[in-house]
């Protein structure tokens, strides 16, 4: 379970980390700290990848994403409810590769959740766009859940069942 855990405070510290450099110094309103490419809340990194702002007050893709007076709470609470799930199935994983994504779902759930508790919402600002479409914004917590949990569904689908002796 070791493995999963330090994955999972890595997470949470270099995602709270990069939150607080594009939201409080980056990304500060116009007139406070400009710079040459500071336009609009959008930086332009490359053809298909801009750092934006986005405040997501939902959940995944911007699902339920109002400004609704419970939203933070009851999102909070329900992330710290998945995330007990999941560090129990970190306890039972049998793999290592298993508990390195529950760890990486972990601190992306709980790196959503400080912002949530912190700002009442989550903090986004990646941006890729390829010809006009744009992924939703997200962030590194973001990524890491994705990541974790394509990882999960690629070990249930080919991992080799574990032969016991009877």
């Amino acid at each position: 379970m070791r493995p999963g855990l330090i994955l999972a405070a890595i997470i949470v510290i270099l995602d709270q980390l990069s939150k607080h450099w594009v939201v409080e110094t980056l990304m500060r309103p116009q007139g406070v700290w400009e710079t040459p490419f500071y336009t609009a809340n959008r930086i332009e990194i490359l053809p298909f990848f801009d750092l934006v702002m986005a405040w997501n007050r939902g959940v995944s893709f911007g699902i339920f994403n109002t400004d609704g007076r419970w939203n933070a709470v009851a999102l909070s609470l329900l992330s710290v409810g998945i995330v007990i799930f999941l560090l129990n199935w970190m306890r039972k994983a049998s793999s290592p590769l298993v508990t390195l994504a529950l760890g990486g779902i972990v601190g992306g759930a709980l790196g959503n959740v400080i912002d949530r508790v912190r700002w009442g919402a989550v903090a986004d600002f990646l941006d890729v766009h390829v010809m006009g479409y744009h992924w939703p914004a997200f962030n590194l917590a973001d990524s890491a859940i994705s990541i974790g949990a394509v990882i999960l569904v690629l070990d249930a689908l080919f991992a080799r069942p574990s032969s016991s002796k009877n």
